[in-house]
């Protein structure tokens, strides 16, 4: 299920998005590419995956969590943490599955101790895929 309102980017999310990244990084994230579940093949935005984790927060914390500055911080360490372990993964580009996106965020906020939004974004992942694979 996602949320059908949308969610503002707070400002510690902006360093991700592609298009404020210096050219440097916005040609280090062009190398790489993501499957979704549709087949559709896409840029690596890693801006998408601080939006979808601070959706989550909201979900689990209330309207209040984006708004808290433990949560913004929460949100840009996880995001580095997942970027990092995809980056590791694959050092000259390449192309990740949605799901292997999903499963690093899950470890990322299980290790960070935020079972709850864990469990929130494995239910809400699952409930797309489950969508996805129904209207394919």
């Amino acid at each position: 299920m996602q949320l059908s309102t949308p969610t503002p980017v707070p400002d510690s999310i902006a360093k991700f998005a592609v298009e404020d990244a210096p050219d440097a990084m916005q040609s280090r994230y062009s190398e790489y590419k993501i499957s979704r579940r549709n087949g559709a093949v896409v840029g690596f935005e890693p801006s998408k995956i601080a939006i979808a984790l601070t959706k989550a927060f909201i979900a689990v914390n209330g309207g209040q969590g984006a708004a808290s500055a433990r949560v913004r911080e929460m949100v840009t360490r996880l995001t580095e943490m997942v970027v990092v372990a995809l980056m590791r993964r694959q050092p000259s580009g390449g192309t990740f599955h949605i799901e292997d996106i999903q499963d690093q965020v899950e470890l990322a906020l299980m290790r960070s101790g935020e079972h709850e939004v864990s469990t929130y974004e494995r239910a809400t992942s699952c409930c797309i895929a489950s969508s996805a694979r129904r209207n394919a």
